[in-house]
């Protein structure tokens, strides 16, 4: 994966931002009640629910998409190695989800969220979980040395 396409390493820490505010507002709205349409249900597209579901929904997605292609400090071949690996991961991970839930789900409001936010949330764990095992890795062949 060329590092001319990613991101610059200071958006990373926007996308987290973006992440970690969105998800207080949606359990504080799912929390009073304000998440269900009222009656007549409106099917708009400008009604406030809709608006809100599209707005954190956009903000999430953003925020994912800047932490997961964002550069990191030291951007090596190795590094690069292990981003694609993950990226692969992520795509295999989300079509079984998808084939999964078009199986066995109806409802494409949830088949469209997972579809748009488990790849980039897989990516980014799977990641930077791989980057903490290379670390730790190097630092205990530091010290047998």
């Amino acid at each position: 994966m060329k590092s001319r396409f990613l991101f610059p390493h200071w958006c990373r820490y926007v996308g987290y931002v973006l992440i970690i505010a969105h998800i207080p507002v949606v359990l504080f709205r799912k929390t009073i009640g304000l998440d269900t349409p009222g009656e007549p249900l409106d099917y708009s597209l400008f009604n406030p629910h809709h608006l809100f579901f599209m707005t954190t929904t956009l903000l999430m997605a953003i925020g994912l998409f800047l932490a997961a292609f964002s550069k990191e400090k030291i951007e090596d071949e190795q590094i690069s190695q292990l981003r694609l690996d993950s990226l692969q991961w992520a795509i295999y991970v989300n079509y079984v989800l998808l084939i999964v839930s078009l199986i066995f789900s109806t409802d494409t409001e949830h088949i469209l969220f997972l579809n748009l936010l488990v790849p980039l949330v897989f990516f980014i764990i799977r990641f930077q979980w791989k980057i903490f095992q290379n670390n730790r890795l190097l630092r205990k062949d530091e010290n047998l040395s």
